[in-house]
């Protein structure tokens, strides 16, 4: 049986002058969501070290289903909609990821 491929990604924005303080408490009850979520494997979220206002948000998911049902859980639109107010650009910039490498067994 063939592995289950993991749903790897990051998501980026930057907080409006004077936001990051708004959009760091957003993102505290986000990650305590998200985290209880069957299917999250890691949600983790960072401040840019040499730019306080920016954030950068790793997500791994157990397969498409799991991240699919992150999508559609209720506390994600309200959380958008709110984060779209305070950051740059129109929405978290997300890039997904592929598993480039594993060590040899």
């Amino acid at each position: 049986m063939a592995d289950v491929e993991h749903v790897a990604l990051y998501a980026e924005f930057t907080a409006r002058e004077g936001s990051a303080q708004r959009v760091e408490e957003l993102l505290a009850g986000l990650v305590a969501e998200v985290r209880r979520e069957p299917g999250n494997l890691v949600f983790d979220a960072f401040r840019l070290k040499d730019d306080d206002d920016r954030f950068f948000v790793f997500e791994v998911y157990r397969d498409a289903a799991a991240f699919d049902a992150h999508i559609r859980a209720p506390y994600g639109e309200p959380f958008n909609r709110s984060l779209r107010e305070l950051i740059v650009e129109d929405g978290s910039q997300l890039t997904f990821l592929t598993r480039a490498a594993e060590p040899a067994q």
